[in-house]
């Protein structure tokens, strides 16, 4: 490929919404005013663009993750002023929300990428799950109208409930469910109590829908 086809072919694409995919890694945030993402998720910005880091209650997300589990730096960033911010995180896959009003998710707290300022958000943390993670389970509770970026490892698959998934992977959860915590004894006859599969979070009902990805994500994203 000549050089010149590869910068026009890779250049951003021009106009689009705010929340705009420049392939399904690479996220677009057209910024006039504020917005929150992930810390970290930075990889390039255009404009004039302040980054501040956001843990406290003062104007942050308190809990965003826990302590125990946000030593490695703050765990969000709010971006503000005009220009262009690009996000990715570790090459996982982008999936782009639009919530209207008085539509609500609720997403694992490693899986939220970027959400509009407009959204409001109520930090959840799920019990223990055994030994597999002390700290338990911190999901964000967002509510629209906005736009919301979560990201999974591959393809999601979506499921109704009732269904038990394992806590690792699962990535998000209709607002009208709330996932309580159950051990399989068989499998942990099966596989051996060490097994992360011995625990799972148990949605029930009916009605609503359960976000997986075909991926195990282990403490901090690993």
């Amino acid at each position: 490929m000549q050089l010149d086809d590869f910068v026009s072919e890779n250049a951003p694409d021009e106009g689009g919404d705010s929340f705009q995919l420049e392939n399904s890694k690479l996220l677009d945030i057209a910024v006039d005013g504020s917005v929150m993402t992930k810390a970290g998720a930075m990889v390039a910005y255009e404009g004039d663009l302040s980054f501040t880091g956001k843990s406290s209650a003062e104007g942050g997300l308190t809990g965003f993750i826990k302590e125990a589990a946000s030593s490695e730096g703050t765990p969000v960033m709010e971006v503000e002023g005009r220009g262009h911010v690009y996000v990715a995180d570790r090459e996982k896959r982008i999936q782009l929300l639009d919530l209207d009003a008085g539509e609500s998710i609720s997403v694992n707290g490693e899986d939220v990428l970027a959400f509009g300022a407009d959204v409001d958000y109520e930090i959840n943390t799920i019990g223990s799950i055994g030994g597999a993670s002390a700290a338990g389970l911190t999901n964000v509770f967002l509510s629209g109208p906005g736009a919301v970026a979560i990201t999974t490892h591959g393809d999601p698959l979506v499921l109704e409930p009732p269904v038990r998934t394992d806590p690792d992977a699962t990535v998000a959860w209709s607002a009208n469910l709330s996932p309580g915590i159950e051990t399989d004894r068989s499998l942990s006859d099966a596989i051996g109590q060490s097994s992360g599969e011995t625990y799972q979070l148990e949605f029930e009902g009916s009605e609503g829908f359960v976000v997986v990805q075909p991926y195990e994500e282990g403490p901090g994203g690993q």
